[in-house]
């Protein structure tokens, strides 16, 4: 009886197991979240024949819509010297990102984002805060889990701070969780 029993199981726990490969609508290679953290150089141009090399980091979160397209956030947070003073550049913002997945191991995308700009020390120029603005791309390289990936990216940030525009292009190099 008791071999009964056991092979009854048996053959229902392998039928589950097939029922559940074919499920209609479930794709496990899907990843509509991702999470990004990273290193960030920054060239900061803030009035005309003053600039800072900045170093920092970039946190980033997408959540894709559509497989192309996704709400994309940022933050980024470098620091520097000026004039013998410590110096930090704050950006965050959001928008959208349109990627294009060229193979299973490469996505080129692109976004572009507007938010929130601060930089220190303050200054008798005018204001330490702005509306900022990022646009720019990358690629992400997929590694062989799917979960993980490796990205490059290069943006412009443009700020308006102590009354001119700055318009500063940042590298960043990084990995991202896919969930």
């Amino acid at each position: 009886m008791r071999q009964l029993v056991f092979l009854i199981g048996l053959s229902l726990l392998c039928a589950c197991s097939a029922a559940a490969q074919g499920l209609q609508g479930f794709h496990p290679e899907k990843r509509p979240w991702e999470i990004g953290v990273g290193y960030a150089f920054l060239r900061f141009y803030e009035v005309p024949h003053t600039t800072t090399n900045n170093n920092g980091f970039t946190f980033s979160g997408v959540y894709y819509i559509r497989k192309w397209v996704g709400a994309d956030t940022e933050f980024t947070d470098t620091f520097g010297t000026q004039a013998g003073e410590r110096s930090q550049l704050l950006f965050t913002g959001g928008g959208p990102r349109f990627r294009s997945p060229t193979s299973k191991a490469l996505q080129l995308w692109v976004h572009g984002l507007v938010g929130y700009s601060h930089f220190t020390p303050k200054t008798p120029y005018g204001s330490e805060s702005a509306i900022g603005y990022e646009a720019g791309g990358g690629i992400d390289v997929v590694s062989h889990h799917s979960r993980v990936a490796y990205r490059l990216a290069a943006d412009m940030i443009g700020t308006r701070l102590f009354g001119t525009y700055q318009y500063s292009p940042k590298v960043s190099a990084g990995v991202v969780f896919r969930f």
